[in-house]
């Protein structure tokens, strides 16, 4: 008993002096974040942030940062970003949804403090992301003379078209594709009038909840962009970001929202950018306290 006793004694010193130790001292990290940052949006209710018309946020999972969008104005997304006190010149990568100037406007900036960043966008003919073509797009025409002809007659095995960013690094999307393990783009294709063949990307990151859905402005419709999602996951567990229902009908939004509830089963609906009051109203009424704030310097626990 009395060995036993001196055991326990001993067992006891030594967890003892081993709590006292600092971290670091025993090998531990700080967990990761696992978070998703509102960077920019036109509504808030965070001190110090400027808000204004457009999107950017910043993902940490899994020990990885990633930047999704970059707003509207350089200007304003660099004061949100050292207002929040974020670093982006330490990235994992980023992600440009769509070509909208309002989702666009901060590569400037980005690129000022992380140069060598690689920013992966939906790959369109003549975009402004960059793009290139086979030389064989051109189609021939022998009988006219070198002066009238393209490259006289000559093209290049490829074409290159130039970027609005030329010192920029991208790498351009045009499918599904996992990035890192657990991290994927998802392209889709508007076929709405005033965005007709518009591509855009959402971010999925998979976690052991299901998805968690990051969506710009869902030109090609939310459901077209949730569908599209099972081919990387079978369930979104969060959709975060702009649905553009802001100029639609209260009869669609309301079916719509239901849609996300019933037949979807999105577990939580965090909503921004132009989702549109209307929809952040009826959406607010269906989720019920399953419906998260998401304004600009919102800060986003993920699973």
């Amino acid at each position: 008993m009395r060995q036993f006793f001196l055991r326990c004694l001993a067992m006891g010193l030594v967890l003892g002096a081993l709590a006292s130790q600092p971290a670091g001292a025993l090998g531990h990290r700080p967990v990761p974040a696992q978070r998703v940052t509102i960077l920019y949006d036109a509504f808030g209710n965070r001190a110090g942030l400027t808000r204004d018309w457009g999107f950017a946020a910043l993902v940490e999972y899994g020990g990885r940062r990633i930047l999704f969008d970059t707003g509207d104005n350089a200007g304003i997304f660099a004061a949100n970003v050292r207002g929040l006190g974020i670093d982006l010149s330490h990235l994992d990568f980023a992600v440009i949804s769509h070509r909208h100037g309002d989702h666009i406007a901060g590569i400037q900036y980005l690129l000022s403090v992380n140069p060598g960043i690689t920013i992966y966008a939906p790959s369109e003919r003549f975009g402004i992301f960059g793009s290139s073509l086979p030389g064989s797009f051109l189609p021939p025409d022998t009988l006219l003379p070198d002066s009238l002809r393209y490259f006289d007659g000559h093209p290049p095995a490829r074409l290159s078209f130039g970027s609005a960013w030329p010192s920029a690094h991208f790498t351009l999307v045009d499918s599904t594709t996992e990035i890192v393990p657990g991290v994927s783009v998802i392209l889709t294709v508007s076929d709405r009038p005033g965005t007709l063949e518009l591509r855009e990307l959402s971010l999925a990151i998979s976690t052991p909840a299901g998805l968690v859905l990051l969506v710009g402005c869902s030109h090609p419709g939310i459901e077209t962009i949730l569908q599209a999602s099972r081919r990387v996951g079978d369930h979104v567990f969060q959709l975060i970001g702009g649905l553009h229902l802001v100029a639609t009908p209260d009869s669609a939004i309301a079916r719509i929202a239901v849609a996300l509830h019933d037949q979807w089963r999105i577990d939580w609906m965090s909503p921004g950018h132009c989702t549109g009051e209307p929809a952040f109203a009826e959406l607010r009424r269906v989720f019920g306290d399953r419906y998260l704030y998401a304004g600009l310097g919102t800060v986003l626990d993920l699973p």
